[in-house]
């Protein structure tokens, strides 16, 4: 049997290929395209492009691509010398001075005043008015200070007693006695 060399041709069931157009029936397109926007180098060339086209310089006054006209500041500012300075710390308050200040708000003074004559007070006056009586009195409590002190204090019988009979109850020891029979 002699052998047979294939063939390029793919027959029937092979791509095909697209006809042959003569050179004079070929499309414009296969030719360079027209360029769009501005040429180079147009920036800085703008007396000579306007020299060219008249009759853009009423639609176009000035180029798109210049930049901001703001000026810079070419040194550092100094920032960090006035944040420092602006940082000075306030001398933590005592309580004693905690309760100084909140007596002395004018415009707690002002409240306590409106509710004394009778007046209502708004939502906001009023929340604002217990939340200061409420730090007041708990100042008050941490300082051992209390108002019902001073109306209700109890006449102590250390006082009404004279000095020698405070020296004859020391002397004969009743009070060491009556803790002990409270001990026990």
């Amino acid at each position: 049997m002699s052998r047979s060399k294939k063939t390029r041709k793919g027959g029937e069931n092979s791509p095909k290929l697209q006809p042959r157009v003569k050179k004079q029936d070929r499309a414009v397109t296969t030719g360079k395209r027209k360029e769009t926007g501005n040429k180079s180098g147009s920036r800085h060339n703008e007396g000579l492009i306007l020299a060219q086209a008249p009759q853009q310089n009423a639609a176009q006054k000035k180029d798109p691509r210049h930049g901001s006209k703001k000026p810079v500041a070419l040194a550092i500012p100094v920032v960090a010398e006035t944040v420092q300075t602006a940082k000075v710390k306030q001398p933590k308050l005592t309580d004693e001075q905690k309760l100084l200040k909140l007596e002395e708000d004018p415009r707690l003074n002002q409240l306590l005043d409106m509710l004394e004559e009778g007046r209502d007070l708004n939502d906001a006056d009023q929340k604002w008015l217990d939340q200061q009586l409420n730090k007041i009195e708990a100042l008050m409590i941490k300082l051992g200070i209390s108002d019902d002190m001073d109306d209700n204090a109890p006449s102590s019988p250390a006082k009404s007693l004279s000095d020698d009979e405070l020296f004859d109850k020391f002397e004969s020891g009743a009070d060491l006695l009556k803790d002990y029979q409270d001990k026990f």
